[in-house]
């Protein structure tokens, strides 16, 4: 059937499903379709299908032009090969974006789907026609073989009668599923195509929120700076503003028999020289776990805020070493560290030093031949008799000899280069062994036992001896003292503080033991100072500055 060239405004309604965007279709037409694209070419049509087809091979006594032959074969390929339609229509993609989405004309598809539901009941039909028009192709390759062969006319309508006649069905139907199959498969590219397409908007998409997270955090981290600044003014602010109301009252009292009120000053209009002061440490007042620092001046009954810790640290040891206070181990209340800070007083400033080996708390430290000593402690499930030596050429903490017993919440000072280690506990019992070490013989050495087992209590050395304050002996907080005379190898009884108390600090000032804070059987944690002087006995101070406060420690730089 010889039919008319259609346009694209006639046959746009009857594909309209096909349309992937405005210009481009795919040519893979269902029975619906197929039905009415072949009633619109058939009414179109220049003269009947067959029989004009015939009378002309019966006058092909001369050869078919090259033109009239690629005519035939065009308008055939229109309704056989799928696939070189869609090459075809990929061909004008040149001019189009094959991603651009474009809307199309809802009744376009109201159509479509209307065509779709009448063209169920013409399958036998439209079946028949396409095996007629492919019928109709072979007889035009068939007059075209002949007239290149050069044969006669006679022969050449015999041939294509018998082409006619014989053409079995099968092969036409393979070749319309070997259409189809071309067909699926450059719909397949296409939808790779596509596919492909939205994996690169995805990925600009990631790309575009990246940036914009980035400035996010920028402006979250400038923030951030910001709030810490002003949180460090505030913290200043707060401990100034402590410390001259703490001064204020103190000398209110100091002055309350005298009828000329005196001049008031504060720490920081106070001449006051760091090393006249005993460092306190961490700890915790009842309520919070501390990172705060003070340096209390007994002379004067002041306390002076000084730069707070990295973190927070109760139960920690320190030690000084050249000048600079090292503070070790210890917890926050619900975790043990193994972080190690330093604290300059020149410059008021902390800085980070090596790790120890473990995390550990209720440790004890002490310096001698040029090293810083970690001993002890524990992690709430084991007891360490494990020391630790802070070797600064090589920058990190190394094990050395072990301690003849497992310790922990022991006591230990430095005294002549020997490091002497006190009571504890070792997992099971309250302890009133002692032990020393000279790292010149580099092993431990027992020495005379306390005369009461204790555990979380105090070490210092006052005038070649050692002094044993307080602590828990397995029963009770206590408040007896042990002296220790390293010539005599025994520990004797001294005078007795006036508060029982243990989880305290202790350090030597000018010829004075100063036993600050701790814990208390009955009261809790207390915010008692006392004092000891050689030849006098225990007097107690309240220094308001400090408040209550336990599980801290304290050292004289």
């Amino acid at each position: 059937m010889q039919c008319q060239p259609l346009h694209e405004d006639q046959f746009k309604r009857i594909i309209a499903d096909n349309y992937h965007t405005y210009n481009h279709f795919w040519f893979e037409l269902d029975h619906a379709q197929t039905s009415k694209l072949i009633s619109l070419f058939a009414s179109l049509a220049i003269a009947p299908s067959i029989p004009q087809c015939i009378i002309q091979r019966r006058k092909l006594s001369q050869p078919l032009s090259t033109e009239e032959t690629r005519g035939e074969w065009e308008k055939m390929k229109h309704f056989t090969s799928k696939a070189e339609k869609l090459e075809h229509s990929s061909g004008r993609s040149d001019s189009a974006d094959p991603y651009l989405s474009v809307e199309v004309d809802d009744q376009l598809f109201e159509g479509c789907a209307s065509m779709k539901r009448d063209g169920g009941d013409e399958e036998d039909s439209i079946i028949m026609k396409l095996k007629e028009l492919a019928l109709s192709q072979e007889y035009c390759d068939l007059d075209m073989n002949h007239c290149s062969g050069g044969g006669s006319s006679t022969e050449g309508i015999k041939s294509e009668e018998n082409s006619f006649v014989e053409a079995p069905v099968g092969p036409e139907e393979k070749k319309l599923r070997d259409s189809h199959s071309s067909g699926d498969l450059e719909e397949k590219k296409l939808q790779d195509i596509y596919s492909s397409s939205d994996y690169r908007l995805t990925i600009a998409q990631l790309v575009q929120e990246l940036g914009e997270l980035k400035d996010f955090k920028l402006e979250q981290t400038q923030k951030m700076i910001k709030l810490e600044q002003k949180l460090d003014w505030a913290e200043n602010e707060i401990c100034y503003l402590r410390d001259h109301c703490n001064l204020l009252d103190s000398l209110l009292k100091s002055s309350s028999h005298s009828s000329v009120p005196e001049e008031i000053q504060s720490s920081e209009e106070l001449d006051l020289d760091l090393k006249d002061s005993i460092v306190i440490v961490g700890g915790y007042d009842g309520s919070s776990w501390l990172s705060a620092v003070y340096s209390y001046f007994p002379s004067h009954n002041v306390v002076k805020s000084l730069k707070p810790m990295n973190c927070i640290r109760a139960y920690a040891s320190v030690a000084k070493f050249k000048e600079e206070l090292f503070v070790f181990g210890g917890g926050d209340g619900e975790s043990w560290h193994d972080t190690v800070e330093s604290y300059n007083s020149a410059e008021n400033k902390w800085t980070v030093q090596p790790s120890l080996n473990a995390k550990k708390g209720s440790l004890a430290g002490a310096v001698s031949m040029g090293k810083i000593f970690a001993l002890g402690g524990g992690n709430g499930q084991d007891c360490f008799s494990d020391v630790e030596m802070l070797d600064f050429d090589i920058g990190k903490w190394i094990c050395t000899r072990s301690m003849l017993q497992k310790r922990f919440a022991l006591a230990a000072v430095e005294l002549n280069g020997v490091i002497y280690a006190t009571g504890g506990y070792d997992g099971n019992n309250y302890l009133n062994s002692a032990e020393r070490f000279d790292p010149r013989e580099h092993c431990w050495t027992k020495i005379g036992s306390l005369t009461t087992k204790r555990g979380c209590h105090s070490l210092v050395s006052l005038n070649e001896q050692l002094y044993a304050l307080g602590g828990f002996d397995g029963n009770s907080m206590v408040a007896s003292v042990e002296v220790y005379d390293p010539r005599l190898d025994c520990w004797m009884v001294g005078e007795p503080m006036n508060c029982a108390r243990g989880y305290s600090a202790a350090a030597v000032l000018n010829e004075s033991i100063y036993v600050i804070g701790g814990v208390k059987d009955d009261e809790g944690v207390v915010d008692i100072v006392e004092c000891y002087k050689e030849g006098q006995s225990w007097h107690k101070t309240i220094v308001r500055d400090i408040g209550q406060r336990c599980f801290l420690s304290a050292i004289v730089l």
